[in-house]
């Protein structure tokens, strides 16, 4: 599947053997600098700054899951990373950058869709699906259940037959950027700057500081809004899914008494 979060770097250029290989590589051009990003992290923004900034060195992507995210780092083919919910690591230096919100994805009948948002409780009785992000997905489409993952995951998979909504009391995922402590450079250094909020202008000596601010921070918003309740009066029967949905709301009274 096309990656659909980093429009502005070429796969083709980035991947190209010239890159990649030392031994194909022209002796003028510099070895690139490389960032690991696991699924659902936008660098657009990053990788931007990176080429308006420090052109004569260049930039390669490497794609990462959260089960293989720590690859590119351990085997020394990237630089820096960024990880989802990766636990302290005693190799590693890390900065966490921020929060993302978990959302539900569910059939687009299925009575979820008819709530600006959902609990865990209301979910307690339906099938989850387990495995990859895009499989689970899939899987939801296809066959039913629910899947719950980060919002940034739901956008990315995103399909029309589905229905996405925020899970408000399920746990935020967190994003971080991290690099081998030993291996730390100049070149990473400056990257750390720019995610921290560097500009060319910026003094080398005087970051902007270590928390991203509101234009860093990426602000997860729920789905689609919930359709329109019925007109009174109305006598419309309801559907399979709206007396789906009236059992529910029933079970979240029952769980207030």
């Amino acid at each position: 599947m096309p990656d659909q979060t980093d429009p502005e770097l070429p796969r083709r250029e980035l991947r190209s053997p010239e890159l990649r290989s030392p031994e194909l590589r022209s002796p003028e051009l510099p070895a690139p600098f490389v960032i690991a990003a696991v699924e659902g992290v936008t660098l657009t923004k990053w990788t931007r700054a990176w080429q308006e900034q420090r052109p004569e060195i260049p930039l390669e992507v490497v794609r990462t899951t959260s089960v293989d995210q720590l690859d590119p780092l351990e085997s020394g083919h990237a630089q820096v990373a960024f990880l989802r919910d990766h636990p302290a690591d005693a190799r590693l230096s890390a900065i966490p950058l921020y929060s993302e919100q978990a959302v539900v994805v569910a059939q687009k009948e299925h009575p979820v869709a008819l709530f600006d948002t959902v609990v865990e409780a209301d979910l307690a009785d339906e099938v989850h699906h387990h495995g990859s992000f895009e499989d689970s997905i899939a899987l939801v489409a296809a066959g039913g259940g629910v899947v719950v993952v980060p919002q940034s995951i739901a956008r990315l998979h995103a399909r029309s037959d589905t229905v996405v909504r925020p899970v408000t009391d399920a746990p935020q995922t967190g994003i971080s950027l991290a690099w081998v402590t030993e291996h730390t450079s100049e070149r990473i250094e400056y990257f750390i700057g720019i995610v921290r909020g560097r500009t060319a202008r910026s003094s080398r000596s005087s970051p902007s500081g270590g928390t991203p601010d509101a234009t860093d921070r990426v602000t997860e918003r729920s789905g689609r809004p919930s359709k329109s309740p019925p007109k009174p009066g109305s006598k419309k029967r309801p559907t399979e899914a709206e007396a789906r949905a009236a059992a529910l709301r029933r079970k979240r009274s029952r769980g207030r008494g």
